[in-house]
């Protein structure tokens, strides 16, 4: 295995819109900033992505068979992806130390009797045909000591984003959005951080401008800026019993789907810009509603991921937080793109150091855990 300090994070995320592989240099403790050497979202071919949306789709009544398949198919394409990126950034296999791959998830159920997540993306096909040290499955042992398995950012952002001298909420917005509080204290430990997957993030826009105009999204917010709230539908949807659950929580893309959208309608029918239009709020009230209950006196909220390129919901944000700056954790000097690529990559290097890597007071697990199945080269 390299000590160069390299290492690739990889996830197809719950948007599902790519492959996201992210090389960077890192240490465990964040003593510097992390390096991004080369970041790239690799596109999914479209009979994956419709596969795939198929295996969600079912949920329960998916075929072993379906996931089997599947499996291999995406450890193939994660492969090709890595190898890809490593190629572009002018390195080769021996200077990578690990790689950190999270998959695709298909599944995470929390019910009283059975705890489970499933992650896909054979991880033998990754290490056998990148020939690099791959760790994946980093949820399934959180669970198992009692926790949620999610979210598993908050760690990170922790090292990453604190600030000794004011209240920050790190707002990643996926498929799903999830949360972290981060407040103010020079000597801020890991027992202080709250955070939990608060709704949907882009998933059901995302649905919604697919089922509706034949898009993977609604770029900028462009479709959803041009439609009027329903209020009526808005307030269905944010009585969601999910919503109103207390935390720890955490959820997948499984449940808020175009399923469950159709519930909301009760019968009605509106325009499908109106319906995109209250999608976008919903998105956006029910991250304001999380920050308002579990931080109140948030003077920043930094956000990640895909939705921070959607302007109509940025500018939701900024108008149910007015007391907060609103931004983009670029002004750190984070992409907010690469977050989750950077938390995996960093995820495989505390594996391989045997330091843990979740937050008990955010999954309520029973205490920290190493996170991760090695798979050598």
């Amino acid at each position: 295995m390299s000590e160069s300090g390299l290492y690739v994070g990889a996830l197809s995320g719950t948007s599902m819109d790519g492959i996201d592989v992210v090389i960077c240099k890192l240490n465990t403790q964040m003593a510097s900033r992390p390096s991004i050497i080369h970041a790239r979202t690799h596109t999914l071919n479209f009979a994956l992505r419709q596969r795939l949306s198929v295996i969600l789709g079912k949920a329960g009544d998916t075929t072993l068979d379906d996931c089997m398949r599947m499996d291999q198919d995406l450890g193939s394409a994660f492969a090709d992806a890595i190898n890809r990126s490593i190629k572009q950034a002018g390195l080769n296999a021996a200077d990578i130390s690990a790689i950190g791959s999270h998959g695709q998830t298909i599944a995470h159920q929390l019910d009283a009797r059975h705890r489970y997540t499933v992650q896909i993306a054979n991880p033998n096909i990754i290490s056998e045909r990148c020939g690099i040290v791959t760790v994946s499955d980093f949820r399934r042992r959180d669970m198992a000591a009692g926790g949620e398995g999610a979210p598993l950012a908050p760690a990170l952002h922790r090292l990453l984003f604190h600030s000794d001298t004011e209240n920050r909420v790190i707002v990643n917005i996926g498929g799903i959005a999830n949360i972290t509080c981060l407040p103010a204290c020079e000597s801020a430990g890991e027992d202080l951080i709250t955070g939990y997957d608060c709704g949907p993030g882009n998933c059901l826009m995302d649905a919604w401008i697919d089922d509706q105009q034949g898009l993977a999204l609604d770029r900028h917010g462009e479709w959803a800026s041009g439609g009027d709230l329903q209020q009526a539908l808005l307030s269905r949807m944010l009585a969601d019993p999910y919503l109103m659950r207390p935390a720890p929580k955490s959820i997948g893309r499984e449940y808020f789907d175009l399923a469950w959208l159709s519930k909301q309608f009760a019968g009605r029918v509106y325009r499908p810009i109106d319906v995109q239009a209250t999608l976008c709020q919903l998105t956006a009230e029910s991250i304001s509603q999380a920050i308002e209950h579990s931080q109140p006196n948030s003077a920043r909220v930094m956000v990640c991921g895909g939705g921070v390129h959607n302007l109509d919901m940025m500018k939701r944000l900024k108008h149910l937080l007015p007391h907060a700056v609103i931004e983009s954790t670029s002004r750190t000097g984070i992409d907010p793109n690469w977050v989750e690529g950077i938390l995996f990559a960093w995820l495989a290097a505390r594996r391989l150091e045997g330091l843990p890597g979740n937050c008990p007071s955010v999954t309520e697990a029973n205490g920290k855990r190493v996170l991760g199945a090695v798979y050598s080269a």
